[in-house]
């Protein structure tokens, strides 16, 4: 079995129990919207949104990246230097927990001025409370980050993607059934998270995963600040990127648009949902590859996964840009169909992704994380611009549009340098015919499927789609020998019977 065959089973094992717990966060948190955007007005889910894109923004400026350096700084230490591991969880600890203390403060008395920019008196209340989640998120994101750098998923998956969304959740009906202020939405976000990081503590003390020793050691903080940096305002520049419609929108056309908006950006964020659950593993598995000069074996890797994701996402993408009435209808109500037309625009963005396959990861993976920083600082930049320009002529089109040319601008970027730095590309030949019969299809769909805005129709329609495009991949036999393998590592893992499957693949390799 080749190494890339080994790559791709382990990752295949692992990525199992995280899109299970993908699907549970994102589809838990989806319909904590969905009940927040029906009970209250559309301008107070305007405002919701709001307030959690100012938060979100400020995470990313407390974590400093840690959740992308932790990981592979240490499985570093673990495999060069194990005796400093300890210290690298200290240092991290303490950092995050100084420096999430000191930008709620920041938060809280900067509220009434974030309000202003927006105006929306509301929202300097909002921010007030729900600043006081920054601590516990902030120290839940930095713990998961640590548990991934010893090869552990579980914590990230239980805690992040279950315990989290689902107490948010219940809370969120609880308050909707006693009828409780808006305000109350945000008590419910904080208590989520503060019961998410308590849960997580007493998980990993008991599971002796590493010890909460309070040490710091400078060099070392100095170390993993400077190589975590560029991480985090890549991440900044990306919640830029996907914020940045909201909150344009929000100061030139108020918070009302932007709760009409809100309904179409979480249904084109489920999109993502696969290539989330891959690029958790990823990473580590592809680094070993590059570090023993496999590149060959990294590029086949890469290109079958990106293969499985495109598979894997095209099924929603169809049911969303195909059927935008049906899914705005069904989740939000008929008085968000305003947002239809940009929800497909922001499903091709999202689509991109999918597409293009682990650029972003695979820039890291080979010490270029600078590139990812090039790229989505011109993209943010475009964005802002883009946004600038043609929300006040096109509203809420305006602000899908320039969100999805800046993420094919970024998309681009990425996959032009590695390519360039490695030669690695996603189109194999069976990827490429793959890409050509779902392009051919969904444009058949698209052309005699215009007026279906009831979800069931919409399904069963995706089913015979689904039904035809299978089909066709088969005769023309875009099957690779590492699908079946990949199948056989899924089937071994889950204890779940693909004879048949196997039997009709065998026939098409």
């Amino acid at each position: 079995m080749s190494d890339a065959s080994q790559a791709l089973q382990k990752i295949a094992k692992g990525t199992g129990i995280v899109f299970v717990g993908t699907v549970i966060s994102m589809l838990f948190q989806f319909l904590s919207r969905a009940i927040i955007a029906r009970y209250f007005s559309t301008a107070e889910y305007g405002v919701f949104n709001l307030a959690l894109t100012v938060l979100s923004i400020t995470l990313v400026i407390v974590m400093l990246g840690f959740q992308n350096s932790l990981p592979r700084e240490i499985a570093f230490y673990n495999e060069k230097e194990p005796s400093k591991v300890p210290d690298l969880i200290s240092v991290a600890l303490i950092i995050v927990v100084v420096n999430s203390i000191l930008w709620m403060v920041i938060l809280i008395l900067g509220a009434g001025g974030i309000a202003q920019i927006f105006n929306e008196r509301e929202l300097s209340y909002v921010l007030k409370i729900i600043a006081f989640a920054l601590p516990f998120s902030a120290l839940t994101g930095t713990i998961t980050s640590i548990s991934r750098g010893f090869g552990r998923v579980r914590e990230r998956v239980y805690f992040k993607n279950i315990v989290y969304p689902t107490t948010f959740l219940v809370l969120v009906l609880f308050g909707t059934f006693l009828d409780f202020s808006f305000a109350f939405v945000f008590f419910a976000y904080v208590i989520a998270q503060a019961f998410t990081l308590v849960a997580l503590v007493i998980d990993v003390w008991r599971m002796c995963l590493f010890k909460f020793d309070v040490s710091f050691d400078l060099k070392l903080g100095k170390e993993v600040v400077s190589f975590s940096l560029p991480l985090m305002i890549t991440g900044i520049l990306g919640f830029l990127m996907t914020w940045t419609d909201t909150l344009m929108l929000g100061y030139y056309l108020g918070s009302e648009i932007v709760g009409v908006y809100n309904s179409a950006s979480p249904i084109a964020r489920l999109l993502p949902i696969f290539l989330k659950s891959v690029v958790v593993l990823y990473p580590p598995i592809a680094t070993s590859l590059y570090a023993q000069g496999k590149v060959g074996e990294l590029r086949r890797t890469y290109q079958i996964l990106t293969k499985w994701v495109f598979l894997l996402t095209l099924p929603l993408f169809v049911l969303i840009f195909v059927f935008p009435e049906a899914m705005i209808k069904f989740f939000f109500g008929a008085n968000y169909l305003e947002a239809s037309k940009t929800l497909q625009i922001l499903a091709l963005g999202f689509m991109v992704h999918a597409f293009l396959g682990l650029n972003w990861g695979s820039l890291i993976v080979i010490g270029e994380s600078n590139l990812n920083l090039i790229g989505d600082f011109f993209a943010a930049v475009l964005n802002v611009i883009l946004n600038a320009i043609l929300i006040p002529f096109y509203g809420l089109e305006g602000a899908a549009f320039a969100t999805t040319f800046s993420y094919f601008v970024a998309n681009v970027f990425r996959s032009y340098w590695l390519y360039k730095k490695t030669k690695i590309h996603p189109f194999s030949r069976n990827y490429v015919k793959s890409l050509v019969i779902s392009f051919v299809m969904l444009g058949l769909l698209k052309v005699f499927c215009l007026a279906v805005s009831n979800i069931w129709h919409a399904i069963l329609l995706l089913l015979v789609f689904l039904s035809l495009y299978f089909l066709l991949i088969l005769l023309s036999r875009s099957i690779d020998r590492e699908d079946v393998e990949l199948l056989l590592a899924i089937e071994k893992k889950w204890g779940v019977d693909f004879r048949v499957i196997k039997k009709v693949l065998k026939k098409f390799v």
